[in-house]
């Protein structure tokens, strides 16, 4: 069977977890893939590596906000000769949310990670908001099946965009446990959060948690990563870490604290237990479903309960610690890879 994976609205550095996603589906089907795999990329990501790689100049991609609409919305107007290259294909799948250009005479799937922008709309602008509706929506009509990458997610997709339960496929992400492993370095005294600066991420909320956590605790700091905003007294922000950074902070913080209010799947707790540091986690959406009794869990808008869980967490981290590696070594690529080639034959049959 030929599978193709198109990733042409790939853009490199600012799509966080779709990007992983992404990248390491592509290299799992690599490794244990059972078809004949091509995938299609912009000419700005021609660094996919894992299967064949084939880019795309016709798709004019663009790092601006404004240029990914106008790629898009071209290669939706002007398709044929993007689509030509999928002649042959047995199975076409867009991993990345959006079915672009649109076809209708293939068995397609497309991957939607969420429809946060139903569930949180205030976090969104009207104009983004009527543009995710547009195109997710024409991408799930045009996908004969929906993968997406919880149960949660997958519930909302039936409640928001009106699809039929059998035609939606959750599967769970993976970490790379080849990366995120437990090393030798000394726990500091620090909690870390690695999240950009989006409003669903609740910066704010842990801010108020960590003042009175601080006051408890004066040697206590935090530590963000990716975020870019103002921070209150013993927050430091590092920005952007590569994976080698951030492994190293997972070895070395006191917990992880995700106080996100919401997540289609969740991967930082996944990864942190993965190399033995304790979580405490917000207990909404798909977080749950992930971690399962692994984390301490709260409240994301109660100051109160998240201290608590940190305090908890921070004051016998080791059953937290042995049930999270426990936990994370469920997830894998591998797995992940396997349950989207049980898709991909399920279109072909």
């Amino acid at each position: 069977m030929r599978v193709g994976l198109s990733l042409l609205t790939l853009v490199p550095g600012i799509s966080g977890g779709s990007e992983t996603y992404a990248r390491e589906l592509v290299r799992a089907l690599g490794r244990v893939g059972r078809f004949d795999y091509r995938v299609f990329v912009p000419p700005i990501a021609d660094d996919v590596d894992g299967l064949p790689v084939e880019p795309v100049p016709e798709y004019r991609a663009s790092r601006s906000t404004g240029g990914r609409i106008l790629a898009m919305t071209r290669a939706s107007i002007s398709r044929g000769s993007i689509t030509r290259r999928f002649a042959g294909l047995d199975v076409l799948h867009f991993p990345l949310s959006i079915m672009v250009p649109p076809v209708a005479s293939q068995a397609a799937t497309t991957t939607i990670l969420d429809v946060q922008h139903e569930l949180l709309p205030q976090f969104f602008s009207r104009s983004e908001r009527a543009y995710r509706r547009r195109v997710y929506g024409w991408s799930a009509r045009r996908s004969r099946l929906v993968v997406t990458i919880s149960r949660h997610a997958a519930g909302t997709l039936v409640e928001r965009l009106g699809l039929a339960e059998d035609r939606v496929r959750p599967i769970h992400l993976g970490i790379d446990h080849e990366v995120f492993r437990p090393g030798d370095e000394a726990r500091g005294e620090f909690l870390l959060y690695p999240a950009r600066r989006w409003p669903h991420k609740n910066h704010a909320g842990l801010f108020d948690a960590f003042v009175e956590l601080r006051r408890r605790y004066p040697g206590l700091e935090l530590v963000l990563t990716s975020y870019d905003g103002p921070v209150p007294d013993g927050v430091r922000s590092v920005g952007h870490v590569d994976r080698k950074e951030l492994v190293r902070l997972y070895r070395t913080a006191a917990a992880l604290v995700l106080p996100s209010l919401y997540e289609g799947f969740g991967q930082p707790p996944l990864e942190a237990m993965a190399c033995g540091c304790p979580v405490a986690c917000a207990n909404v959406a798909s977080l749950p479903e992930v971690v399962g009794d692994a984390a301490r869990l709260f409240d994301p808008s109660s100051t109160e309960e998240m201290v608590t869980a940190v305090e908890d967490v921070l004051a016998d981290p080791d059953p937290w610690r042995r049930r999270g590696l426990e936990r994370a070594a469920g997830f894998t690529w591998e797995r992940t890879a396997r349950a989207h080639d049980t898709v991909y034959e399920e279109l072909d049959a």
